[in-house]
């Protein structure tokens, strides 16, 4: 709960800072109440650090940081209703007649009632919110460092020795590591192995298992294990080196003689350390360490477990080991050993029955198994394993050390705002293929992500740095990664699924026909439809997010939008409506609104475009669309749009201007002959252009000059376009930021564009793929000194690579497949052209 009032208040202060509101404020006379609430709310968020440690504990602070959160909530949206006005006021600037605005003035919306509206509510909310805040001192809340990371739990300190009979199915990995640990390396004295994996999958007792075998044993002079855990600190892990060699030594030494204690017991000695369960992320702390232990003989190890990548990327001096998943067969012996006493299971061949059932719950963690099997030691009433059998994990009473406990250290050691973020996903179902782009809309409707550092920086970098963090963390896995495109997808394993569940039990529902839900939840993600469903949506009022996941009918739909006012997020993807309803442009606080695959909507009502603050607009997949609203130019703070229709040409008429577009994809539009026609000097913010399986269009009617901020372009299955028509008067003096150039299915294109050149200086992957009239490389291509990936398959008028290939100094890697007099000439005459390429993958059979 304190992590999500904390988000919320972030929120709030950061709009009641902002420029923004600091002018509209004083315009309308509520500057000092909002400069009272910006104080009041300040002090509370000053507190929250420790408020999360206590809330655990004390049922009275929870119930505060309830009400705590339902009124910063109700801050948050009134401030919303301020920036709907102001986008509302540019829109009307921009593009409204001079009648529409007197009828606006004299209508029930005219700005004088609406100051005086706002006023009256400022001042109520600030005296609900000083009542709440005044009450904080009740629990002796002590002011704490805002991005400190907070441990609710410590794990206990491990130790080396495990009975190898109390471990399955590990005996592989065991041998694994074993040839690592046995394999010499001149290059290096000391090499670092590490091991990775999310919590309870066996890191530990695997590293334990390799330490206590006789092999390593004869092979290493001294063999050392410390448990690291969060205390990375530099004098306490010598402490424990010394401690574990079996040293003598006074703990109240200083610093340096305990370093020079350390290298006396390392000179001339291969060694083995074992560093358990490391979380440190700062690499100078590990160099200031390593310095340390470079003094052992050439062949000592250091063995390195953890949950985070991170650090293992940091540390690993080989390639990472990556701990995966017990079979359900071993899991099943494991569970029998610890759940019965040795020979019972042969009496219970029911139980056996069930067990397997329970053990699906595990996805093959092995600290997960030992949690249900003690939940069920001894015991043999069938009706208490179906109750484990048919309750979801966190529902499930656990112990510290068993596995939720265990996975939720993790999410101990996050700053508060990846904390949010990771709870938000507990709406999308198990095994559910998250896309890194969509995601980060997701969050950005909801205002979770920090503000960027810097000027070149967007929140779409702040999103693509908060999945990285997460999938370093294990929090995120089975990443999908498309070839040389910026999306990809990944899971999160049930288990971890589960925490986020536990995480946002109270904010966040998932909605059946049988759930029960709390009045206070703002997330929904709908299962299933019916009246028992409806009637549940009746008990709440301050829903945030709707995600329907099954068929639902117009009636449920119409209701959400007539009782949620405050919807930031409506995922209506795979439904079946053939129209949506007028009343969905009354959602003035909607930021993210997905139709994808709705193959029975023909035309969206003009209405929509009263949602000024739409971020995100997906309609890819809505393959009868028939065309975009005529007003869509006053959705002008949309920044990712995704597009399918039947429509003929995308014009300025069709889409506005898009000013403020960061993403764009055009795919799967058979009639589309034209696009951005009268859009010159627009799209100036635009980042990543996708145009995909567009059959019948011939032109983009658009000069590159002007998307000077593109980044990533790719055109893919348009047999008509050649690209010629994106050429400017003048190339030679462009300046674009272009990193990635993909095109492929362009049977058309017979010459790389010339505009290319103006990003010498940037690009980094150049991809062409199915291009088969492409003649030549351009003469210029060398001068691409940013260049690292040059990708080319199945271009067969290709027979050469041009002069001059020596200068892209930068060029890492090179495949070229399917284009064999190519192939062939680059592995001779040509072949001292590419000779400084680290990774070449050229034709076999050439």
């Amino acid at each position: 709960m304190a992590e999500i009032v904390y988000g919320v208040a972030g929120k709030v202060l950061e709009q009641l800072g902002s420029r923004t509101f600091q002018e509209i404020s004083s315009a309308w006379g509520v500057q000092s109440d909002l400069k009272r609430l910006e104080r009041t709310v300040s002090s509370i968020k000053a507190v929250l650090c420790q408020a999360e440690e206590k809330q655990a504990s004390d049922g009275m602070l929870r119930t505060w940081l309830g009400e705590l959160k339902d009124v910063l909530n109700d801050v948050e949206n009134v401030l919303d209703e301020f920036q709907y006005r102001v986008l509302q006021k540019e829109v009307m600037k921009r593009y409204w007649s001079t009648s529409k605005k007197v009828r606006y003035f004299f209508s029930g919306s005219n700005p004088l009632v609406f100051r005086f509206e706002i006023s009256h509510k400022i001042n109520g909310i600030r005296e609900r919110v000083d009542d709440i805040a005044a009450d904080k001192d009740k629990f002796n809340l002590a002011q704490g460092l805002e991005d400190r990371k907070i441990i609710i739990h410590r794990r206990d300190m491990t130790h080396s020795f495990v009975h190898p009979s109390n471990v399955i199915g590990r005996d592989d990995d065991k041998e694994k590591i074993i040839r690592i640990l046995m394999k010499p390396d001149d290059r290096r004295n000391v090499n670092v192995i590490p091991i990775v994996g999310i919590g309870g999958l066996g890191k530990t007792t695997l590293a334990k298992l390799a330490y206590n075998d006789e092999r390593v044993g004869s092979h290493f002079d001294l063999r050392m294990w410390v448990c690291v855990s969060k205390d990375f600190d530099i004098t306490r892990l010598i402490i424990e080196m010394l401690k574990s060699a079996k040293v003598a030594f006074d703990e109240k030494m200083g610093l340096d003689t305990l370093q020079e204690r350390l290298r006396e017991l390392l000179k001339d000695k291969k060694f083995l350390l074992v560093l358990d369960d490391v979380w440190n992320e700062d690499r100078n702390k590990w160099i200031e360490l390593e310095n340390l232990l470079l003094g052992g003989c050439n062949g000592s190890k250091i063995i390195v477990t953890t949950q985070n990548s991170k650090v293992a990327t940091i540390m690993g001096t080989v390639p990472t080991y990556k701990l995966d998943v017990l079979s359900p067969e071993l899991c099943l012996s494991l569970f029998v050993k610890l759940a019965f006493k040795e020979g019972e299971e042969k009496q219970y061949p029911n139980l056996i029955r069930i067990g397997k059932e329970i053990i699906e719950k595990c996805k093959g963690v092995p600290l997960a198994v030992k949690t249900l099997a003690s939940l069920l030691h001894s015991k043999v009433d069938e009706r208490e394993w179906k109750f484990v059998r048919d309750n979801e994990i966190w529902n499930l009473e656990q112990k510290e050390g068993d596995i939720l406990p265990a996975l939720k250290l993790s999410y101990t050691q996050l700053p508060f705002h990846f904390k949010q973020c990771f709870a938000f996903c507990s709406l999308f179902p198990k095994d559910y293929d998250f896309n890194n782009l969509q995601l980060i809309q997701f969050w950005m409707a909801h205002g979770i992500l920090q503000s960027p550092t810097n000027e070149s920086q967007e929140l779409e970098d702040v999103g693509d740095l908060y999945i990285k963090e997460l999938l370093s963390r294990s929090f995120f896995q089975d990443v999908d990664q498309g070839e040389f495109l910026p999306v990809f997808t990944f899971k999160m394993h049930d288990l971890v699924h589960d925490l986020a569940i536990s995480i946002a039990k109270g904010e966040c529902s998932v909605v059946t026909k049988t759930s029960t839900l709390v009045v206070e939840v703002c997330h929904l993600s709908i299962l299933e439809s019916g009246q028992e469903v409806t009637t549940q949506l009746k008990r709440l009022s301050k829903v945030q997010t709707i995600i329907f996941k099954t068929e639902q009918p117009m009636s449920i739909l119409k209701a959400c939008i007539s009782r949620f006012k405050y919807l930031r997020v409506l995922d209506l993807s795979k439904s079946s409506f053939e129209v949506l309803p007028n009343s969905i442009g009354g959602l003035k606080h909607l930021r993210y609104l997905d139709l994808t695959e709705n193959r029975r909507i023909k035309q969206l009502p003009d209405s929509i475009c009263k949602l000024h603050s739409l971020q995100t607009l997906v309609l890819g997949g809505c393959s009868n669309l028939e065309r975009l609203p005529k007003g869509i130019r006053d959705i002008i703070s949309l920044r990712f749009l995704v597009v399918t229709t039947k429509h003929t040409c995308l014009s300025e008429k069709a889409v506005g201007c898009l000013d403020s577009l960061r993403f764009l994809s055009i795919s799967y539009c058979e009639n589309l002959k034209c696009l951005f026609e009268g859009m010159e000097g627009r799209l100036t913010n635009l980042r990543t252009l996708f145009v995909v399986e567009c059959p019948s269009l011939t032109t983009l009617s658009l000069s590159i000059k002007h998307l000077t901020a593109l980044e990533t372009l790719a055109i893919i299955n348009c047999k008509e376009l050649s690209l010629m028509e994106m050429e400017g008067e003048d190339n030679q003096d462009l300046k674009l930021s272009l990193q990635k150039l993909i095109i492929g299915g362009l049977p058309k294109l017979e010459v790389l564009p010339q505009w290319l050149q103006g990003s010498a200086n940037t690009l980094q992957l150049l991809w062409i793929q199915e291009c088969e009239n492409l003649k030549a490389l351009p003469e210029w291509l060398p001068r691409l000194k940013s260049l690292h990936t040059l990708a080319i398959g199945k271009c067969p008028k290709l027979s050469s690579l041009p002069e001059g290939m020596e200068a892209l100094t930068a060029l890492r890697q090179l495949e070229i497949e399917g284009c064999l007099d190519l192939s062939r000439k680059c592995k001779a005459e040509d072949s001292h052209k590419i000779a400084h390429v680290p990774l070449i993958d050229l034709d076999e059979d050439s």
